[in-house]
């Protein structure tokens, strides 16, 4: 997401160049609540340093209530690798029809601020769910390989970067990021 909030004069640091776990806890059962978390986490972490953090997951509609903030520790298992993971999610899909392949992506981003009042940013974007991976799976988003966004004929993977960014549920949060942290600058 440097892509879109690297043109900002601030100096973007990462848990990892802090020094910090990135294992932020993640206990509630909403998007806001879990980035709400994670954001006061890392920037009590950080000596409180102005803090972005995000909480993402994703919606199938034929999946009813089962993906959504535990996306990835959905199925095959927190611990389970990309390909376990995915190959998991479209067994569970296979005899899911095309009206019912549509889903949702949501990324709440919320910051942190000197004041500790969260500013809370949200995309979406609606897509369908392949039959089979159309692109290469991408380390730690493996559904980005069978997930087509509204308006596109290529997977989340298969898009450029810009692309992604206009596009995904990310992309629409973090230009958002954008805007605030620009009244700041």
């Amino acid at each position: 997401m440097l892509e879109v909030l690297g043109v900002l004069p601030f100096q973007f640091v990462t848990p990892t160049d802090l020094g910090i776990s990135t294992d932020a806890p993640e206990d509630f059962d909403t998007y806001v609540e879990n980035a709400i978390q994670k954001a006061e986490f890392y920037r009590q972490s950080s000596g409180g340093l102005l803090t972005l953090a995000e909480d993402s997951g994703i919606v199938v509609d034929a999946l009813e209530g089962e993906l959504g903030v535990k996306t990835r520790r959905w199925g095959a298992g927190e611990k389970a690798s990309d390909e376990e993971w995915i190959e998991y999610f479209l067994k569970r899909m296979e005899q899911v029809a095309e009206p019912k392949r549509t889903a949702t992506f949501l990324c709440t981003a919320v910051v942190l601020g000197e004041d500790s009042q969260p500013h809370v940013f949200v995309g979406e974007t609606r897509g369908i769910i392949t039959h089979e991976l159309q692109a290469p799976i991408k380390v730690g988003i493996p559904i980005s390989s069978c997930f087509i966004p509204e308006g596109f004929d290529q997977v989340y993977a298969a898009l450029s970067v810009e692309q992604k960014n206009k596009v995904s549920h990310r992309g629409k949060a973090m230009h958002k990021v954008k805007d605030f942290l620009e009244t700041l600058a």
